[in-house]
């Protein structure tokens, strides 16, 4: 059905709001009382399929429950679950629970991302929503941000609740400890059960705790950032004999998940797939992981292969063929692997080989991968959740 444009008083909300936002500041949340903005959005409704919402898809609803969320941010994936089981429980009492991602994709730091999948796109969020089975509409206001600087997010996840009249009644926390075995308050469901009951929550607003919105005005400089931090990287080629790639793929002594790609400057796909390697390494290397690159080319190769690592700005750790015995090398890195490039294993920290694969990478399955092995080490929250 066709859509109707928002209205005049928000479009200038809109404005101001972007207004406010371009001279650095942050936007606040909304105060209590205050009407729901006038929105249109694009989203993924709970059966997969893209749609655009708006208020008045949500009309019939006693209350409505907006819950800003978004994929990266770890706090937010430990309440993916609460915000499932949320919608079953309050569904059938005529609460909306809606999810909206507030943040710019492009303002998302690599090193954010090393608890995650994926990353914040519109594309990503249909991934996240199918993976996750999500059961409820997943909006994005990534792109312009607009519809979120009236709204006010601080973090991820941030809720805000609208009465029967569809002002504020609550605004704050889903409940008070991402790890369920410390939770004491259920704030956003006592706020539910009181407005359902008919009166107002006896606490109206809370502090939020989580990963800050990324706001598009960090984009420019985060990219900037991180080029430059990525060419003063050094960039170094080592060779490597057999010995030596048996002793990498035993990983007796590292202590991290190592994963090890074979390429070749010759091989279109290694090369095709090298800056997703690049982007790999930055992302986790502040874990307990380390990504090796090895050249699959003879030792006279090596000036060609340096240039290209540095072309790319290859910070990891990388080797070349230390002699011309490639089959002895192969046998070594991989008894399994039959030569073919490129040629990729993932070790965990006790020696055993949890992942091999020759061809392209599929790296959401290789991140999906790894953040359970990355978990196993060094749980989220600390060791065993404490």
């Amino acid at each position: 059905m066709p859509r109707t444009l928002p209205s005049l008083l928000t479009a200038l909300l809109l404005s101001a709001a972007t207004a406010f936002a371009a001279d650095g500041s942050t936007p606040q949340p909304q105060a209590l009382g205050s009407p729901l903005p006038d929105f249109e959005l694009p989203g993924i409704a709970p059966d997969g399929s893209v749609q655009t919402y708006t208020p008045a898809d949500f009309a019939s609803a006693k209350l409505l429950c907006i819950i800003f969320t978004c994929n990266h941010c770890p706090t937010a994936q430990r309440y993916e679950e609460r915000i499932k089981q949320l919608t079953t429980d309050y569904a059938p009492q005529g609460v909306a629970v809606v999810a909206i991602n507030p943040n710019n994709a492009e303002a998302v730091r690599l090193d954010e991302m090393a608890w995650t999948d994926v990353g914040d796109s519109f594309a990503d969020m249909q991934i996240r929503h199918a993976h996750k089975e999500f059961n409820f509409p997943y909006l994005d206001d990534g792109e312009t941000q607009a519809i979120s600087r009236v709204f006010g997010p601080v973090a991820t996840p941030h809720v805000f609740i609208y009465d029967q009249d569809r002002k504020l009644a609550f605004q704050g926390r889903i409940d008070d400890a991402e790890l369920p075995q410390y939770i004491k308050h259920h704030d956003t469901r006592d706020a539910l059960d009181a407005l359902l009951a008919g009166h107002a929550p006896e606490v109206q607003t809370t502090r939020v705790f989580g990963c800050s919105v990324k706001w598009a005005e960090k984009a420019e400089g985060y990219n900037k950032l991180w080029a430059q931090r990525l060419k003063e990287e050094p960039v170094t080629l080592e060779h490597a004999t057999a010995a030596d790639f048996v002793a990498l793929r035993e990983n007796q002594d590292s202590g991290k998940i190592r994963v090890i790609n074979v390429w070749a400057t010759w091989c279109g796909p290694c090369v095709s797939e090298f800056p997703d390697l690049v982007d790999l390494n930055v992302t986790f290397r502040n874990r307990d992981f380390e990504l090796v690159t090895i050249a699959a080319e003879y030792p006279k190769m090596e000036a060609k292969a340096l240039k290209f690592l540095q072309q790319q700005h290859a910070s990891m750790q990388n080797y070349i063929f230390g002699d011309t015995d490639k089959y002895a090398n192969i046998e070594a890195i991989d008894p399994e692997w039959s030569g073919a490039l490129p040629h990729t294993l993932v070790i965990d920290e006790k020696g055993e080989v949890i992942f091999r694969h020759t061809g392209p990478i599929d790296f959401i399955e290789l991140r999906r991968l790894l953040l359970p092995a990355l978990e196993a080490i060094t749980p989220w929250g600390g060791l065993d959740g404490n």
